[in-house]
């Protein structure tokens, strides 16, 4: 298992503040499994907002972590990181089983359905400790920086 930092996880993707959602990651197998952890704070930006009086982390706020974890442990095998990067292409059957509340703690695990050539599918399903509170099939494809498809 490789554990990523927040420093090293700025190298492997291109999101930044407000819009990087994760804290850190495990790597239980490069290219295939792991999991990234985000405490989402009572400051988040999105909270002002969602909702007044009863905040909660948006669902997209979710699968976006969940696919930024596939990113980090796509991005991880990459041999020439610094000239490619993963871009989100779909999502398909989100549930959003119980809501995040501010300063709820986040687990987002993520395992490879499969891989053809530049694109990736994954099942990814964010945990609350033991309780599941969403679950998505997405898909990613490989690109270098320069925006052109790798393969």
């Amino acid at each position: 298992m490789i554990i990523i930092n927040k420093e090293e996880i700025y190298k492997l993707l291109p999101h930044r503040e407000p819009f990087l959602f994760l804290d850190k990651c495990e790597i239980i197998e490069v290219g295939s499994k792991g999991t990234g952890y985000r405490n989402f704070l009572s400051t988040e930006f999105f909270f002002k907002g969602h909702f007044p009086g009863m905040p909660i982390v948006p669902g997209v706020v979710l699968v976006e972590a969940l696919a930024q974890t596939a990113g980090v442990v796509v991005s991880k095998g990459f041999s020439n990181s610094e000239k490619q990067t993963v871009l989100f292409m779909s999502v398909s059957n989100a549930k959003f089983r119980k809501p995040v509340f501010p300063n709820e703690e986040v687990s987002f695990n993520v395992n490879i359905m499969n891989n053809v050539k530049s694109v990736y599918k994954f099942y990814g399903e964010a945990k609350k400790g033991s309780i599941r509170v969403c679950e998505a099939v997405f898909s990613a494809m490989i690109v270098s920086k320069e925006g052109k498809e790798i393969f």
